[in-house]
């Protein structure tokens, strides 16, 4: 289960990570008993990141622009997900922003620690600059201060830093976690700290021997997801497992499967700034290790999304953004083109035969009765012709834009005109764009 902001700064505070005055509000009307002076921070409570650029982060400076801004956050949905909860925080005066955070890597089967030098929302800046420490035994403050080294940090911000991590830990490990961040982790001229924003993710196996959950007053979209309605896991158990986003636009003409939230988010921006409706969302994860087994189950759950994505219609393409090993991109290579070559056969075998305007009971009839006949055979060639025109201008069959990172050799596949193969984000969206709003 994915925590909200403020679900999870409650549980920051119980460790002692610092967090800044706040107050949660159900109702714009609650905002006039705000007792945190201004300038307050208003942030949509959904789980979707990049609420910032989709308008759900409001700055401001009384309590009638308060008011207004609530109001127009509870109306704004981002990715499908409409708040129930606005909190309302004090303003921080930061001079850096770092990001840190803590996930559980299943193949490496260890905690891993991240951090870059650069948070926010520059992703570009801080994924160039992230880095990364494995916690190979019982956890220490050496690993913490490793990772502060390789961000760069320098004098006192190593010590204060290293224990908001051992801090991030401490929870990690009693709260079961899979993934705990803070981005931006605030740093002001005095070299105080400050967390701006978390991210809490609790293994589902884990929430009933965790009392404090019960607590928490959770969303609609969080109980479905702790539930499982949203997850869709093989029977084998294995690491393979995906789920679409919790949005969908019927308007739209674009579907992406992409390997994280993260890349789906960053997709769906991208499409949005080249005025492209996506339609809807795929997340596929893994954490397999290229065995044979395993990508026989990987292909089948990315069959099972294309096989629901065939249900939808509108899809003009269909886009996978995959950053995965060389081995999982064949595989994912190979089912796209094999799902190709299954539509196609599909519909060259579903056509209907023309009808042959002359037969040998012609012969028989009259001169009146073959005009007749021979209308009537040219009307259905006609529509038959005009059914295979319409056909040929809008196949059924979606266009794949594949972005892979690890790109295969692929000189021996068989190839498919409706496939492209790109390595750039910007290049493959530009061939969205080109399918969707050709020339």
């Amino acid at each position: 289960m994915e925590l909200l902001e403020y679900q999870a700064k409650e549980l920051f505070k119980t460790v002692g990570i610092p967090i800044l005055p706040s107050l949660t509000i159900q109702d714009s009307r609650a905002i006039k008993q705000l007792h945190i002076p201004y300038p307050v921070v208003l942030k949509s409570q959904v789980r979707s990141g990049g609420r910032g650029k989709a308008g759900g982060v409001r700055f401001v400076a009384n309590t009638i622009d308060a008011i207004a801004a609530t109001r127009s956050i509870f109306n704004l949905s981002i990715l499908g997900e409409y708040p129930e909860v606005v909190l309302a925080e004090a303003h921080y005066s930061a001079e850096r922003e770092l990001f840190l955070a803590i996930v559980l890597d299943y193949d490496l089967q260890r905690p891993v620690l991240l951090g870059s030098g650069w948070g926010g929302m520059n992703i570009d800046a801080l994924l160039a600059n992230l880095q990364q420490v494995v916690v190979e035994d019982e956890f220490s403050l050496f690993y913490a201060r490793r990772l502060t080294v390789k961000m760069g940090l320098l004098g006192q911000l190593v010590c204060s830093v290293s224990e908001i991590i051992a801090k991030m830990y401490q929870l990690f490990w009693e709260r079961d976690l899979d993934l705990i961040e803070i981005n931006p982790l605030g740093v002001n001229r005095r070299g105080e700290l400050m967390a701006l924003d978390g991210r809490i993710i609790i293994n589902d196996n884990a929430l009933s021997r965790q009392p404090i959950m019960e607590t928490f007053n959770f969303s609609a979209q969080q109980r479905a997801s702790s539930h499982h309605r949203a997850w869709k896991m093989n029977k084998d158990f294995s690491q393979v497992r995906w789920r679409w986003l919790d949005w969908h636009d019927r308007s739209g003409q674009v579907a992406t499967i992409c390997t994280s939230f993260d890349s789906a988010l960053l997709t769906w921006d991208l499409l949005q700034q080249n005025q492209i409706v996506a339609a809807c969302s795929a997340i596929i994860e893994n954490s397999l290790r290229s065995q044979v087994e395993d990508l026989r189950v990987y292909r089948e759950q990315l069959q099972n999304i294309l096989k629901e994505l065939a249900t939808f219609t509108g899809i003009k393409v269909i886009m996978l953004n995959i950053y995965d090993s060389e081995a999982v991109c064949r595989a994912v290579m190979e089912t796209v083109v094999d799902h190709c070559a299954e539509t196609t056969h599909s519909a060259s075998t579903s056509q209907p035969e023309l009808v042959n305007s002359a037969t040998p009971k012609d012969v028989a009839l009259g001169a009146s009765d073959q005009n007749a006949i021979a209308i009537s055979s040219a009307k259905v060639v006609a529509e038959q012709n005009q059914s295979a025109n319409l056909a040929s201008e809008n196949p059924t069959q979606p266009y794949f834009v594949l972005r892979l990172l690890n790109q295969p050799h692929i000189a021996n596949m068989t190839q498919s005109e409706n496939i492209y193969l790109f390595d750039g984000l910007e290049t493959s969206i530009e061939q969205i764009v080109a399918l969707v709003k050709p020339s």
